[in-house]
């Protein structure tokens, strides 16, 4: 088997890896919403934490697929135009992956940890 078609192939695994962990990680966290909610009966207490668990399974799905996509783009058919969409795939899964971070953590990822107390984007230190 040449060289191209494994690297083909180890990139098309990367999508379908990617694309598993985002359906198994939001089913998870939807049976693990709906067994908290069968517990309490409260949605408002168990839905940031939902929330947050799709956002996880996002995220990990989006960093295999975007592997994916470099490793096609770059060892199988390194054009010019190819390495333009791939670019803009790339950008286009950088912003949402930082706008997830931001949703999940509630700060800027380059921000440090919110001190105790603190309560995020956007938080001053008391003085």
């Amino acid at each position: 088997m040449p060289t191209k078609e494994i690297i083909q192939h180890v990139g098309t695994l990367l999508d379908l890896a990617g694309v598993v962990v985002i359906a198994v990680g939001v089913a998870i966290a939807t049976v693990v919403f709906a067994l908290r909610w069968w517990r309490t009966r409260q949605v408002v207490d168990h839905y940031r934490e939902y929330r947050q668990g799709v956002g996880r399974a996002i995220l990990l799905g989006l960093e295999l697929l975007v592997a994916g996509d470099i490793i096609r783009t770059v060892a199988v058919s390194p054009t010019f135009t190819s390495v333009g969409v791939l670019a803009l795939i790339v950008l286009v899964r950088t912003f949402l992956s930082v706008s997830l971070q931001v949703e999940l953590d509630g700060r800027w990822p380059w921000q440090g940890k919110v001190p105790i107390g603190g309560s995020g984007v956007g938080s001053r230190p008391q003085s």
